[in-house]
């Protein structure tokens, strides 16, 4: 019989404990990321925009 480890979501496998530290890790990393701004459509228009005030049209 395999034994239970209590985690935050109830008692659960070793190999499931693992991998929901790993989900958590991953939404963790994705919240910070989202948090400073990596995935901001607003910053990439503003750099597109600067981009082609610099380089004019001939």
């Amino acid at each position: 019989m395999v034994k239970l480890i209590k985690t935050k979501y109830g008692y659960v496998t070793p190999q499931e404990a693992e991998m929901d530290a790993h989900l958590d890790k991953w939404c963790k990393d994705k919240r910070r990321a989202k948090k400073h701004g990596a995935f901001s459509l607003e910053k990439k228009r503003r750099k597109q925009h600067t981009k082609d005030k610099k380089m004019p049209l001939s």
